[in-house]
């Protein structure tokens, strides 16, 4: 990825509150500070309903309206203030929409019609792009079926090369595979690295399985339950990719051990999952 060893991502004393049914306010996220930088795979790690998915947003500089985001500190990146959505930046979701109405081929290329990408992006060099994703993801075979022809795991390939071939510096990936089978979740967490291998870039993503975050995270950032503060951050310097057999082992088990103590120690409430 061109320039993505140059790029960051920085929350300093973040702070997030919406309101309340029947007043006051609620705190989902209580003085965030973290600095992410150059290519790897951060994992942002929390029970459900822990501010994950808002710091995620934040630094896509995705803002709900008519709410302050954040309510207090800073979001940058590259040192820059966001205060808005950033061209850097690009989002995947557990739900993937692809459009019923257009074919594979035409959802991956669906980011090329707006009019920012028209002109960064020649459109010769457009469709040589989503070709070679579509290769890359293994659906060069369905490029032109309609999502409702596919797979669930298809489908998110589908919104995972949309993404992908803008090349993003920022990748931010919102539980993505989270509604996918053990298999395919398998078999998609071993995609996004071989991708991620072959074009390096910044990428947080947002998880409640302990055991993907050890399967792929450089390094692991642990939320607290509502409101949100980091209750833990390491490195995980094991080689990828990691077989089940690493997680399996003394030091695999040892990083969800530690996971674990964290979270009972921070009083977190909410679901986490370890599937392995």
């Amino acid at each position: 990825m061109s320039g993505a060893s140059e790029i960051s991502v920085e929350l300093v004393d973040v702070v997030q509150t919406y309101p309340a049914p029947g007043g006051g306010e609620t705190r989902v996220v209580d003085g965030v500070n973290l600095r992410l930088a150059g290519p790897g795979i951060y994992m942002l790690l929390g029970p459900s309903g822990s501010g994950k998915s808002t710091i995620l947003r934040m630094m896509g500089g995705v803002r709900p309206t008519g709410v302050p985001t954040p309510t207090s500190g800073t979001v940058r990146i590259n040192g820059e203030p966001c205060d808005g959505p950033h061209d850097d930046a690009v989002m995947v979701f557990q739900r993937y929409a692809n459009r019923p109405d257009l074919t594979v081929r035409e959802n991956v290329a669906l980011p090329f019609r707006m009019k920012l990408w028209r002109a960064r992006v020649p459109a010769a060099e457009a469709r040589r792009r989503v070709d070679e994703l579509l290769e890359k993801v293994g659906l060069a075979d369905k490029a032109e079926l309609r999502p409702a022809q596919l797979s669930g795991g298809q489908n998110q390939r589908v919104a995972l090369a949309r993404a992908l071939v803008l090349r993003p510096r920022i990748l931010l990936m919102d539980e993505p595979f989270g509604a996918l089978d053990a298999r395919i979740r398998d078999e998609m967490q071993a995609l996004l690295f071989e991708l991620w291998r072959s074009d390096p870039c910044l990428v947080v993503f947002v998880t409640h399985d302990i055991s993907e975050a050890v399967r792929l995270a450089d390094r692991v950032l642990l939320l607290s339950s509502q409101p949100a503060r980091i209750a833990d951050d390491f490195a995980i310097t094991e080689p990828r990719p990691r077989s089940a057999l690493w997680q399996r082992s003394t030091a695999g088990v040892a990083f969800e051990q530690r996971i674990l103590a964290q979270l009972n120690a921070s009083g977190s409430r909410g679901q986490v999952r370890v599937s392995v």
